[in-house]
């Protein structure tokens, strides 16, 4: 009945997608959103596009025009079931409504089910106004030609288990997959008894506490140079929830040659698409990973431990915090100093995002979200309405660059209006600066990426009758934060960075263990 539905107004649609995707990835639960026809429908692309990239299991319901003028151009008219179809798990669209029942339980069905993803149903307004008995309505959630494998075929895993078995040098890669089948627990039992170290994707952060001995972070274009470099060394890779993107695994074709590549995935299509598998299992790492740990010895790996131990330590970046402007890596080092495990953390995309998936250590599954494959600037924001919503009793920070919170900074209002003591950061460094970053590198000058005018952020947040804090010197955004949540009132913090600041990266065709962390 209407008194269970909790409707949250968003001020935009793209908001009310990526609020529906940052309240799944924090509950696990289907996040669910709705936008009228037309305009209101291509507004929420975006988001749908963001959750189908990173299996984000979401359901969009949209208004249409009625049946009899469909394809006819008529007032807000868009075909939301074409655009909708290459960027999401399945769509719809019941053209009466004793349809609609059916429809509605496949969506939530086929969108938590398996691979995760978002699933479209656009609703033709004749089909909203009739009216139907739903005392004979019997659901039914089987859907021809969707039968996910969950278990793995036993003579691969056989085969995969033989080779980690025979390993000197095995290594574990952990993405999103891991979480979404919340397999966190059974990773870090199989991990501990066998001595195999865990490095992760960005959509992996969580799955094991970045603060275990074992946990070596996360790899990639911008990930923590001693992991890269322990993926060239490893002899045996076991790959479990990952689709190795190629911010992921850089040149493909000098990606961890040393290693015999053991891939699950649930997702069969995942399987060798990029990356040429040894072993592949199609299957739900949960229920694979119960298998390896019957079935795996544990052999001792002490030498192998110890050499990324050292490599880790020989790796070590230099940096110096007690700076004005502050570097971001001090804004995050009082960032983790003032949160807890618990506190759940939203990104943005650019050179926010990076600092904290390079710096930031992530304690627990679900609670670092962060738009991976689609990259989406002004996910951040709302993604934290949507977790806070999620999780009531958590404490939520949103991390966001300057550029991604203008896209979405009328979302306050929602923040304002629902009472949600979400705390916001944002890395002010007056630039897009992911761009900037590569123009300097790779083409020698910055184009169109300086942010000239930017807004007094503290007296917008005070517009929107919230509480706007600055901080410009170390020690300033610690105690703000904490402040901020103890309080458990909504803040936006101004934090001004230094903008010539530089992520560690590695330059595109270049191996993982090419990392550039000095500029000049």
């Amino acid at each position: 009945c209407e008194s269970d539905i909790n409707h949250i107004l968003v001020r935009h649609e793209q908001a009310a997608a990526h609020a529906a995707d940052g309240y799944a990835r924090a509950s696990g639960k289907v996040g669910v959103c709705l936008a009228t026809s037309g305009p209101g429908a291509t507004n929420t692309i975006t988001g749908v596009a963001t959750a189908h990239m990173d299996s984000s299991p979401i359901v969009l319901l949209t208004g249409q025009v009625a049946t009899n003028l469909i394809g006819k151009d008529v007032f807000q008219e868009v075909d939301t079931i074409g655009i909708t179809m290459p960027i999401s798990k399945h769509n719809y669209q019941p053209r009466s409504a004793d349809k609609i029942p059916e429809v509605v339980d496949k969506a939530y069905y086929i969108a938590s089910t398996g691979r995760p993803g978002p699933v479209v149903i656009d609703l033709p307004t004749n089909a909203l106004k009739e009216e139907i008995s739903l005392d004979n309505i019997k659901p039914n959630t089987q859907t021809p030609g969707y039968k996910p494998t969950t278990k793995g075929n036993k003579k691969q895993i056989k085969k995969a288990i033989e080779i980690i078995n025979d390993s000197k040098k095995p290594l574990i890669l952990a993405g999103g997959g891991v979480i979404l089948s919340n397999a966190s627990e059974e990773l870090i039992k199989f991990a501990k008894l066998t001595e195999i170290p865990i490095a992760t994707t960005l959509m992996g952060k969580g799955v094991i506490s970045e603060e275990d001995p074992l946990s070596l972070g996360m790899i990639g274009m911008h990930g923590i140079q001693s992991t890269n470099k322990a993926l060239t060394e490893c002899d045996c890779l076991i790959a479990i929830g990952c689709r190795f993107s190629d911010r992921s695994v850089s040149n493909m074709d000098k990606f961890a040659t040393n290693a015999t590549k053991i891939q699950i995935d649930i997702d069969p299509a995942e399987i060798g698409k990029t990356i040429k598998i040894d072993v592949p299992i199609v299957g739900d790492a949960k229920i694979t990973l119960n298998e390896f740990i019957k079935e795996v010895e544990f052999p001792d790996r002490t030498n192998w431990t110890k050499e990324l131990t050292k490599i880790r330590q020989n790796s070590v970046e230099n940096i110096s915090y007690d700076e004005v402007p502050l570097k971001p890596q001090q804004t995050i080092k009082e960032l983790m100093e003032a949160v807890t495990p618990d506190t759940i953390i939203t990104t943005d995309v650019g050179q926010n995002q990076m600092w904290m998936a390079h710096y930031y250590k992530t304690r627990k599954p679900r609670t670092f979200i962060s738009s991976g494959g689609l990259g989406t600037m002004g996910f951040g924001l709302p993604a934290a309405i949507g977790a806070q919503v999620a999780k009531p009793e958590e404490n939520v920070v949103s991390i966001v660059g300057d550029g991604g919170f203008a896209m979405v900074s009328q979302e306050l209002a929602t923040i304002k209006e629902n009472d949600l003591p979400i705390v916001v950061c944002i890395l002010n460094n007056r630039y897009l600066g992911m761009v900037a970053q590569l123009q300097k590198l790779f083409n020698k000058h910055v184009y169109a990426t300086k942010l000239t005018d930017t807004p007094d952020f503290v007296k917008l947040a005070e517009a929107y009758k919230l509480k706007g804090e600055r901080v410009e010197k170390p020690g300033e955004l610690k105690e703000a934060v904490q402040n901020a949540l103890k309080s458990r009132e909504a803040t936006v913090i101004d934090v001004v960075i230094n903008p010539d600041e530089l992520l560690p990266i590695v330059p595109p065709g270049s191996g993982l263990d090419c990392m550039k962390t000095e500029f000049h």
